[in-house]
């Protein structure tokens, strides 16, 4: 069965030519299908000098940035491919992980997305990696910091999951790290693609979402593994990326988690979004 890389690309730098590298190199080869959305640093020119002649690479210009999602779909409609890793430019796939995620997603029917332990370039273990749907009260302890203690006290369980010490075996997961999935092609079509609303963030969590709805589940390959340099696309336009962050965070909670609350429930959340927005503007200003 077919596999296909989709990598979108905006100003990642040095970051997208090891992304691909990587891709290539593993034991299991996809397809790369790389998306450049109208950057201006010449990630992908300098890509395409390198593997610009490679059979395994296919690398496309948008002569505007038609955002994270649209680019993604574009190409899985494109692609015939069974399996779709979506992987971002900044995150750099271990040798033997897509192969390790494909075989969890066969010896799986039931799920339908995959995703391998995602760690920063310190060897930590991303909060992201492992993790429940939020809702009002898991995301306040999160906020707070009080999740570190759920694994004594349940009812301190935050957004984060922490897995053990040690675990190798697939676990089943609400979610998992946007930023490396693997995607059963008849799932993700059965669900709808990524919903394109989201300028960028939280689309990824929309997908598994709906996928839950529709009966699949997700999985957490520990086995499998992956080094995220987490930001190196926003570092060009921080404020913007703050900002989409928090636009999707609020429509996250409004399609599917507002529902189930009473009204002032949701404004209070919805309050509490923009205000964490506006306590972190000044970190994300330093970031210019």
């Amino acid at each position: 069965m077919s596999v296909a890389a989709i990598v979108v690309n905006y100003n990642a730098g040095p970051a997208l030519q090891r992304c691909v590298q990587a891709l290539l190199g593993g034991s299991l080869k996809p397809e790369v299908l790389v998306v450049d959305n109208a950057s201006t640093d010449g990630s992908a020119s300098r890509l395409n000098q390198v593997y610009g002649n490679h059979s395994g690479i296919q690398i496309l210009y948008n002569p505007s940035n038609l955002g994270f999602a649209p680019a993604v779909n574009r190409m899985v409609e494109q692609t015939t491919a069974e399996w779709i890793l979506i992987i971002n430019p900044d995150c750099v796939i271990g040798k033997d992980s897509l192969r390790l995620l494909k075989g969890a997603l066969e010896e799986t029917p039931a799920a339908g997305l995959a995703g391998p332990a995602v760690r920063d370039t310190h060897g930590r273990l991303e909060k992201a990696a492992l993790r429940r749907f939020p809702d009002p009260w898991n995301s306040l302890v999160t906020l707070l910091g009080l999740w570190r203690l759920g694994r004594w006290i349940p009812w301190f369980r935050g957004v984060p999951v922490q897995p053990g010490p040690g675990e190798r075996q697939p676990l089943k997961a609400d979610a998992v790290s946007g930023a490396c999935m693997l995607v059963r092609r008849q799932a993700m079509v059965e669900v709808g693609l990524l919903d394109e609303e989201y300028g960028l963030h939280c689309e990824d969590l929309d997908l598994m979402y709906r996928l839950r709805e529709a009966g699949w589940h997700c999985l957490y390959v520990p086995a499998a593994g992956a080094v995220h340099e987490q930001g190196v696309s926003s570092r060009s336009r921080p404020l913007w990326v703050h900002r989409q962050k928090h636009l999707g965070m609020a429509r996250f909670f409004r399609k599917f988690v507002g529902p189930r609350y009473p009204m002032p429930v949701r404004w209070l959340v919805l309050a509490g979004i923009w205000l964490h927005y506006a306590l972190t503007l000044p970190l994300a200003m330093l970031r210019r």
